[in-house]
């Protein structure tokens, strides 16, 4: 999407050459591709191995669980997922198989998850994906240490950039 497209008022010089409004829009346009990509990833790859009764989602979400036992509200926190997309999500997890849950003893309302053995094997699943992608960045001489490094610095700086803006708004 070009500058124009996006609707955003853009300053004439930024609109001649990029400028850095132009580069930031870019950038956003990326992180968002690269996101959506990433989800293609991992269906495709459980296409190829044949698990077809999961979405790209659902296996991400058990990845980022990993063996730690959560809330959806934690998971919210954490920034990982949006509100009635987790909460969607959990539920499909524990009713196909993938995750354990049990209400918390101190506040009933809330449910703690963690993964059973299927979900653990999902979990090793998409882990494994990540690691052959690893290699390959790395060997293939696509990206270096000290490039993902880079990468990894730069957009925690964005992250903490974003969260406060909306801490000033409330």
């Amino acid at each position: 999407m070009s500058i124009q497209e996006s609707g955003l008022k853009v300053p004439a010089d930024a609109a001649a050459g990029k400028g850095y409004i132009g580069s930031y829009l870019e950038a956003l346009s990326l992180v968002e591709r690269l996101h959506r990509l990433l989800l293609d990833v991992i269906k495709d790859e459980f296409e190829r191995v044949g698990i077809l009764e999961i979405n790209a989602v659902q296996a991400l979400l058990l990845f980022n669980i990993g063996d730690n036992e959560v809330t959806a509200g934690e998971l919210k926190s954490r920034g990982y997922y949006q509100g009635s997309n987790v909460s969607y999500n959990l539920k499909k997890l524990v009713e196909m198989g993938y995750m354990h849950h049990q209400r918390c003893e101190i506040d009933r309302r809330s449910v703690r998850v963690r993964l059973t053995e299927n979900g653990r094997m999902i979990r090793d699943t998409v882990s494994d994906l990540f690691e052959r992608h690893a290699d390959g960045l790395q060997s293939g001489d696509v990206l270096s240490v000290d490039g993902i490094d880079t990468i990894t610095g730069t957009l925690k700086r964005v992250e903490r950039y974003w969260a406060d803006q909306i801490r000033y708004i409330y």
